[in-house]
């Protein structure tokens, strides 16, 4: 009997050729009755090319609650460590120091401190360590510098953020609480940086963030008369540096008016780990962006790296007042594609991997991916040109920071994992796990590719409001390995309610899967032809929702002509020419396939990747072949998700089908611009504009109307936004009707959707003058 209905499903599936075929479903509490486990998966590993190194534990005994940095501390003279090997250390977020001994089979640790306050009634406050560096001297004088944050409950506070000396002694090293010499201290409040080294010079260098949440909102990149958004330069042993320090005479805005003198660079958002070549002395940065970049810099003295006027190399507030010296550019940028939240490294001066010699070395946190590239200086400028930049390894570290070891080994740090691991090479190729599926009927998801009817425990879905895709339309499916569970609504990360919707949490192995088809004659489904199948494919990473744990892979396959079967298509996308009849004409319309990096745009972090299958989406009915019921009942009936719902599905809440004429003007509207635009149009959605258009926050929330716009006015008379009353004024209106540069949505659709530029234009009509 379960085989003939999972027989009886899959059948009817398959997409209706025409309208006449179908018979009123009939209503019932669920669509499926029970679960069918997906076991035909081959949706494993990735299309790319092997990569030339993987990771190894480099102390595979110890592991450590979130490290967030670690210093190969030198041996102190006389000690009796003197001829043994040396001694790291390792700062957890959470205030604790430990040192081990640096040897690979090194299985304890030793506490070395523990920063750690007292609340206002006594009871112990842990404060969190961002940094530490030794001093060059460290051998003579055991003095090592720390950042950290003295009272982490306290935020947007003036001395928020403190550099701190220790002494430290012993074997194993302690540090001496009754040593600690304030530094230097600055504000708190978002981007703290903190990062530190001492230079070939001697010097103290220090990053600051840009104490912002977002978008710069204290404008301090380009102010140079407070500390934010820096690299600091400041001389700790100097006479007068009794006080902290003193500032170096030659640093470069000594003297002027109104600054601070220890600034040496600036323009800076969250510098997240930099490091001096001790070969030439050069600086290297890795810089945190915010919407689309993320950035290595070679700085220079008095350099200004752009931010917020720019975003890299890329406007971002281009209307900003620039601070004192040009813009400088990136060596390297990567678009959040490929990265998302950059973790600067070092110029690798090892012997274990002599090919990677003067490569610098670099990674992210968000994908666990490693890259380097060979600096080289060139021209009368000297300025760095780049050779050999490519990727090394992909991991599944949450990679916080890099260090080296006493050999000059270069170690990252896994923030999640705990361990300390080096690249190693890559072991024989043939015992590489099977290669990615290159059509789509060797992904395991489709029972007939050429029927288009999927295997059995590939689950449909719909969505109450569509993201429009140039007159195309779509089927969808929810692919869970085995039985694995969803968690409903867990996903916060990185903004939860009110400020944006949670999201559902996927067991590792899930696939999205997403069928285009277009009327060859508009508005005739006789003449519909399949024209590619997307597929998202989740990884788990290590992690919470406190700093995200999801990694999503898009993926598009191109149907081919005969509609047999799909190929996998390359990372660079495609255009293609479709001939249309419309009415009695026939029109071209340029169709595009995006590519791999395009998909990651719009399913990003913010927007909890996974667009169409959440709660707001997908609480409505659909048909179930022939039977119709509310998915989340549905998928609640079948035990989906890992806990029963909180609510019935008529108490949770949806988005509106903004075609629905008996819905409201105000709800469709608000429906349309979630759908459509709200991923990236929300906070750290990538759309570098300070409004959000999500349809759970309210109107005089959203920040667009009457709003002057950012991003220029067109050449409208008393641009706004959204103009309330006013579409001929609205910007957002503007820019929907676009085919051209200025577009929106920019990416995924080059035709107007002409019935949703009237529905925003009669929504703007009716809203009242001066509504906020």
């Amino acid at each position: 009997m379960i085989r003939v209905l999972m027989l009886f499903v899959a059948l009817t599936l398959v997409w209706p050729l025409a309208a006449a075929e179908k018979t009123p479903p009939v209503r019932k509490p669920f669509g499926l009755e029970q679960r069918t486990p997906w076991t035909t998966s081959r949706v494993v590993g990735s299309p790319e090319p092997p990569l030339r190194y993987v990771t190894q534990p480099a102390f595979p005994k110890l592991k450590f609650n979130e490290p967030l940095e670690a210093v190969a501390l030198p041996v102190r003279r006389n000690s009796v460590a003197e001829s043994g090997p040396g001694r790291m250390l390792v700062a957890e977020r959470k205030g604790q120091i430990y040192s081990f001994l640096d040897s690979s089979a090194a299985a304890t640790k030793e506490l070395a401190y523990e920063f750690v306050g007292k609340t206002e009634d006594g009871k112990p406050l842990p404060q969190i360590v961002y940094a530490m560096a030794a001093h060059p001297q460290f051998a003579d004088n055991g003095f090592v510098y720390v950042t950290y944050i003295p009272d982490p409950r306290k935020d947007n506070v003036p001395n928020g953020t403190r550099v701190s000396r220790f002494r430290v002694s012993g074997d194993p090293p302690k540090f001496d609480p009754a040593s600690e010499k304030k530094i230097i201290e600055w504000h708190n409040g978002g981007h703290n940086g903190g990062a530190l080294a001492f230079g070939n010079d001697g010097m103290l260098y220090i990053a600051t963030g840009d104490a912002s949440g977002i978008a710069d909102e204290r404008q301090t990149g380009q102010d140079i008369s407070d500390l934010f958004g820096s690299l600091l330069r400041i001389d700790v042993d100097s006479a007068g540096a009794d006080q902290g320090y003193v500032v170096p005479k030659d640093n470069p805005f000594v003297g002027g008016k109104v600054v601070r003198p220890e600034i040496w660079a600036y323009g800076l958002r969250q510098v997240w780990r930099f490091s001096f070549d001790r070969a030439d002395g050069q600086l290297w940065a890795g810089e945190v962006g915010q919407d689309l970049w993320e950035m290595v810099y070679a700085i220079k003295r008095g350099g200004n790296y752009g931010w917020s006027i720019t975003e890299g190399s890329h406007p971002f507030r281009p209307e900003r007042k620039l601070g004192p010296s040009p813009i400088l550019k990136p060596v390297v940028e990567h678009s959040h594609s490929d990265f998302r939240s950059i973790t600067g490294g070092y110029v690798y001066g090892g012997k274990r991997l002599p090919e990677l010699q003067g490569h610098y070395i670099y990674g992210d946190f968000d994908t666990g991916r490693i890259w380097s590239f060979k600096p080289q200086r060139s021209g009368i400028s000297q300025e760095f040109s780049v050779i050999d930049h490519g990727e090394l390894a992909r991991t599944t570290h949450r990679i916080v920071a890099f260090c080296k070891d006493h050999e000059g080994e270069i170690l990252l740090i896994d923030f999640m994992g705990g361990g300390l691991h080096r690249l190693a090479s890559a072991p024989d190729l043939a015992k590489t796990p099977p290669p990615f599926p290159k059509k789509l009927s060797e992904t395991g998801i489709f029972q007939s590719v050429k029927d288009h009817q999927v295997a059995p425990g590939v689950i449909p879905y719909s969505v109450n409001a569509e993201l429009w895709s140039d007159h195309a339309v779509k089927q969808r499916f929810i692919a869970i390995p085995g039985n694995g569970q969803v968690g409903f609504d867990q996903n916060v990360y990185p903004e939860g309610p009110p400020g944006a919707p949670a999201g559902w949490k996927f067991p590792d192995g899930t696939v999205l899967v997403k069928s285009f088809f277009m009327d060859m004659e508009r508005g005739n489904p006789a003449s519909r032809k399949r024209l590619e199948t997307r597929l998202l494919h989740f990884q788990q990473f290590p992690g919470s929702n406190e700093v995200g744990d999801q990694y999503w892979r898009g993926y598009t396959y191109v149907w081919n002509d005969e509609q047999t079967d799909a190929e996998l298509l390359d990372g660079a996308g495609l255009d293609k020419t479709l001939r249309i009849k419309d009415g009695d004409q026939t029109i071209e319309q340029t169709y595009h396939f995006p590519s791999r990096a395009e998909c990651a745009l719009c399913h990003n972090n913010a927007a909890k990747f996974a667009l169409g299958v959440s709660t707001l989406q997908m609480n409505r009915d659909h048909d179930y072949g022939g039977v119709l019921a509310n998915q989340l009942a549905t998928l609640d009936h079948i035990g989906l998700f890992d806990k029963p719902l909180p609510k019935k599905p008529e108490e949770l809440p949806q988005l509106a089908n903004y075609d629905d004429a008996n819905q409201s003007i105000d709800i469709r509207a608000r429906a349309y611009l979630h759908s459509n635009c709200a991923h990236c149009h929300t906070k750290w959605g990538g759309g570098n504009a300070e409004f959000k258009l999500t349809s759970t926050l309210p109107l005089d929330q959203l920040g667009i109307t009457g709003m002057k716009p950012g991003h220029g006015s067109f050449g409208i008379k008393d641009a706004a936004l959204i103009a309330p009353g006013h579409p001929e004024q609205s910007v957002i209106l503007h820019r929907m009707n676009l085919t051209a540069l200025g577009r929106m949505p920019h990416i995924g659709s080059k035709t107007v959707h002409q019935s949703a530029v009237k529905l925003v234009e009669e929504w703007i009509k009716q809203l009242p003058a001066g509504v906020k």
